[in-house]
C-alpha cells in the first residue's frame, strides 16, 4: 500500500482507540522505506508521545519485569518504558520497532502485550495505539520468521514507495529541491535496492534525505560532494546526482519568472524537471506572503508554457499536494485547468 493510504490507516487506527475498535498493526517492508517515519507523523499531528521498544534489543525479562516478594506473594514489577497514564498521557502509540529483528523468545513474551493489551496485572492505557514494523525475510537484515500465533496479533500492511507520496513529503520537510527535481528525472532510483547485491549504500527514501543533508553540507566543496553522494545512496546514483546537480548552472532565472516575465523554458529535460520542482518551492514559500496569490500565478503562467504540457500538470499537481486547496484560489488557476483539460481528460 502508498504511504499515503497507510498514512490514513494508521490515523484511523489511533483514532479507533477510543470506541474500542483499535486492531494493532504491522508495517512490512524493506530498510529505508520509512515505516518508522509515518508512525512518528501520525503521532506529530495528533501532537502523543511515542514510545518506540526495540524487543530486538530485549530479554524476555526486560518486557515482562522483574518478580519481587511482597509479604507471601511474588509480584512483578511494570518495566518503567510501558505507557502509564501519569507519566506518559492518556494517549499515544506503542511502537515495536524492529520487531522481527526479535528472537522468538523475546517476540513471544509480547503476545498478551498486543493482543489483550496487557502483561500480567500490567494493562496498556485505553488511548494507546499498538504499531509495529520490521523488515521482510528477503531484505538481508537479521529477522526471523514471525510466528503464526504473532502475526494472527495483528492486521498486516506492506509499506510501498511512491513518488508523489515522497516529494509531497519531501516539500513539507524542507527537502533541497535539487534532489527532488532528480528523483522526478530518475524515478525508478527513489528505491533500488537489491539484496542479492548487499550493497552497503543504496537509494531509498531514507538516504535521499541524507543526500540532501549532504548537499547543505558540502555544496561549496565541489572536490567533496561527489563522494558525500555517494556514501549516501551508493556509487551509481550519487554519480547521476552529482552530474545532475552541475548542470544546474543553466537554469533559467527563477527570480523573473516569479516576477512574470517572459521566460524560455529549457530544452534539456532533466532542467525542466529542476525548474518544475524550484517553482514549487518558491510557490511554498511565497503562499504566505503579501504577494503569495501573484507569485503561483505566475508560476503558473510559466507551467502553462512547457513544450510537454504533462510537465506542467506535473509542476502543478506537485504544487497541489504541497499547498492543498488554497490553489484554487488563486486567479491565474482557472486559467491554466482550461488550458490543459483536454490532457487531463486523457490522463
Amino acid at each position: 500500500m502508498r504511504p499515503a493510504q497507510l498514512l490514513r490507516v494508521l490515523d484511523r487506527e489511533f483514532l479507533s482507540t477510543a470506541d474500542g475498535h483499535h486492531t494493532p498493526v504491522m508495517l512490512w517492508g524493506p530498510p529505508g522505506v520509512g515505516k518508522s517515519q509515518m508512525v512518528a507523523q501520525v503521532a506529530a499531528r495528533h501532537a502523543v508521545p511515542v514510545i518506540d521498544i526495540r524487543l530486538s534489543q530485549m530479554e524476555p525479562s526486560d518486557l515482562r519485569g522483574i518478580p519481587f516478594r511482597q509479604g507471601e506473594r511474588v509480584e512483578w514489577a511494570v518495566p518503567a518504558m510501558l505507557p502509564d497514564v501519569e507519566r506518559h498521557g492518556p494517549s499515544g502509540v506503542l511502537f515495536l520497532d524492529e520487531i522481527t529483528s526479535a528472537p522468538p523468545v523475546v517476540s513471544a513474551a509480547a503476545y498478551q502485550l498486543i493482543l489483550d493489551r496487557r502483561l500480567g496485572e500490567y494493562r496498556v492505557p485505553d488511548g494507546w495505539a499498538i504499531f509495529a514494523a520490521g523488515n521482510r525475510q528477503g531484505d538481508r537484515g537479521v529477522t526471523y520468521s514471525m510466528p503464526a500465533p504473532l502475526a494472527n496479533r495483528f492486521s498486516h500492511f506492506e509499506v510501498e514507495t511512491h513518488l508523489d507520496d515522497w516529494a509531497a513529503w519531501a516539500y513539507a520537510s524542507g527537502i533541497d529541491e535539487q534532489v527532488i527535481a532528480f528523483l522526478r528525472f530518475r524515478p525508478e532510483l527513489l528505491f533500488d535496492f537489491d539484496p542479492a547485491h548487499n550493497p552497503v549504500a543504496f537509494p531509498s527514501p531514507r538516504s535521499w534525505e541524507f543526500a540532501h543533508r549532504a548537499l547543505r553540507k558540502f555544496a561549496d566543496a565541489p572536490d567533496l560532494l561527489p563522494g558525500a553522494l555517494q556514501a549516501c545512496v551508493g556509487p551509481a546514483a550519487g554519480i547521476e546526482l552529482s552530474a545532475f546537480v552541475a548542470n544546474l548552472d543553466q537554469m533559467p532565472d527563477l527570480d523573473a519568472i516569479t516576477r512574470g516575465e517572459l521566460v524560455s523554458v529549457p530544452r534539456e529535460i532533466d532542467l525542466q524537471y529542476a525548474v518544475a520542482a524550484a517553482l514549487v518551492g518558491r510557490a511554498i514559500r511565497a503562499l504566505d506572503t503579501p504577494d503569495g496569490q501573484r507569485v503561483i500565478g505566475h508560476i503558473l503562467d510559466y507551467a502553462g508554457r512547457f513544450p510537454e504540457r504533462e510537465m506542467g500538470v506535473m509542476l502543478v499537481s506537485d504544487l497541489h499536494r504541497a499547498i492543498g486547496g488554497r490553489l484554487f484560489e488563486v486567479p491565474a488557476f482557472a486559467g491554466w485547468a482550461q488550458s490543459v483539460a483536454d490532457v487531463m481528460l486523457h490522463a
